[in-house]
């Protein structure tokens, strides 16, 4: 299965512009058989911390909002994962994932840890994983990367590959490139740990104060980076992946 990272521009918070640019990507990606493109956290509109008014980014999956929204991005050769801020059924706001296959949203990861110290974001609580074809995998949303056991689950009900949308802009002072060295470091110990390839998709360049090198890259279950992005700018990353099985906790045995 061949499988994309999208590193997209860094974008002021509050932007969708990068509908446009995932829908363009989402094109090149049905010609050259790419199945899943990964795409950064809270690539539309940016993350709900960084504005005066958070809950004009949120978009509702139960009614159907999210689907309208993505709808540019319908296609029946490309799923896209792509970061956003959900506005939830109980009412408060969550860091989310979307999975969005043949025009609809098949499924939504949130984030459990949202911030080191503080954020708007209510910390999600399910562990999914969910299936393309013939691929399980799972999904962590960059800071939730750090956290070892929540690849250690998702293995364990046969994922296979984790894809890792992150968002690694922080003013100049706080972060630089040595972010991408650790998340390179995360990902391949990662991905050795659970014999899983991991795919982390970044946003990269300078807006509002803000820095991101990007740290988009895929690694395959041996923890040898076979494609990582080009620092600082918009990229696109591409690699065919095994697709294996294994069984998942308290499944039987195949005869």
């Amino acid at each position: 299965m061949k499988v994309a990272a999208y590193q997209a521009p860094l974008l002021a918070a509050g932007s969708m512009g990068a509908l446009d640019l995932i829908r363009t990507r989402v094109r090149a990606c049905e010609a050259e058989g790419v199945e899943i493109l990964c795409c950064p956290e809270a690539i539309l509109g940016g993350l709900a911390d960084q504005i005066e008014d958070p809950a004009r980014l949120a978009v509702s999956v139960r009614t159907g909002q999210l689907d309208a929204v993505l709808a540019p991005l319908a296609s029946d050769v490309t799923t896209t994962i792509l970061g956003f801020t959900e506005l939830g059924e109980d009412g408060f706001l969550y860091n989310a994932a979307a999975v969005f296959q043949r025009g609809a949203v098949a499924g939504v990861y949130r984030k459990l840890h949202p911030a080191i110290r503080q954020s708007i974001y209510r910390a999600g609580r399910h562990v999914p994983v969910f299936r393309v074809g013939a691929l399980t995998f799972g999904i962590a949303i960059c800071n939730d990367s750090n956290f070892p056991d929540l690849a250690i689950q998702m293995a364990s009900r046969g994922a296979t590959a984790l894809f890792v949308p992150s968002n690694n802009a922080l003013p100049p002072r706080k972060g630089g490139a040595e972010l991408v060295t650790e998340a390179r470091r995360v990902d391949v110990a990662t991905a050795i740990a659970n014999e899983m390839w991991v795919i982390r998709a970044d946003v990269a360049g300078q807006a509002a104060g803000l820095t991101s090198h990007g740290s988009s890259a895929i690694v395959d279950p041996k923890g040898t980076v076979v494609r990582s992005a080009v620092a600082l700018s918009e990229d696109v990353i591409a690699a065919t992946i095994e697709v294996t099985s294994r069984i998942a906790v308290g499944d039987e045995m195949p005869n």
